[in-house]
């Protein structure tokens, strides 16, 4: 896998479009200049990799556009060890981000040709996080509980056993609801049983997908 200069203009590019979007955080833009969009993607689509476009990435799955990557980040807050369980590995790029801002992360897929894809490119790209291919509405109970839970697809509810392996003070973000467009939702949660909701406007995800595992 190439890393071109033009491949590394073109991500500068990408970053200032982020910045103009409203994206702050510095550690995030970082993170986004550390990670080659391009190698998420087939060879057909590397010359739009920086645009602001979301992809086919196989098994009816897309890659997000970089701003929702980077929007969805920045709600998350994350400190270097903050551990974080992502739902929804897709093409390996989120979670390429949230390593590449030092958070310790476990991640879960659901489709096995992804799964397989991406693992090669995140290990490529010198990343450990703890890869799954399992069911995400259940979460990952043996290494709970986590800081922060990241939903990468669009959620018909917000899934009981999510909401349970994050710790009292911890983050959830998920875009809920079904359809085109889903409403970004970020829930702190207060105590054993109380959350805190806040949303952040429409967003358009894949749906996540039901129970069982192919």
């Amino acid at each position: 896998m190439e890393d071109s200069l033009r491949h590394k203009g073109m991500r500068r590019q990408l970053i200032e479009e982020l910045k103009a979007k409203g994206i702050k955080s510095a550690a995030i833009l970082d993170a986004f200049d550390a990670t080659p969009r391009h190698f998420f993607l087939d060879l057909a689509f590397i010359n739009q990799a920086y645009s602001n476009t979301a992809f086919q990435i196989g098994a009816g799955q897309t890659i997000s556009h970089p701003y929702t990557v980077a929007f969805q980040t920045e709600l998350l807050d994350i400190k270097k060890g903050t551990k974080v369980l992502e739902i929804g590995t897709g093409s390996g790029f989120q979670t390429s981000i949230l390593c590449a801002l030092g958070a310790k992360v476990v991640s879960i897929e659901r489709q096995r040709e992804l799964f397989q894809k991406a693992s090669r490119i995140i290990k490529a790209l010198g990343h450990n996080p703890k890869l799954f291919f399992g069911d995400g509405y259940k979460g990952r109970i043996a290494y709970a509980p986590y800081e922060r839970v990241l939903v990468t697809c669009g959620a018909p509810f917000v899934p009981e056993a999510l909401l349970e392996q994050l710790v009292v003070g911890g983050i959830l973000v998920i875009p809920i609801g079904e359809g085109d467009k889903q409403i970004m939702t970020k829930i702190t949660k207060v105590s054993a049983t109380e959350y805190e909701q806040q949303t952040y406007g429409d967003f358009s995800f894949v749906p996540m997908l039901e129970r069982t595992a192919k």
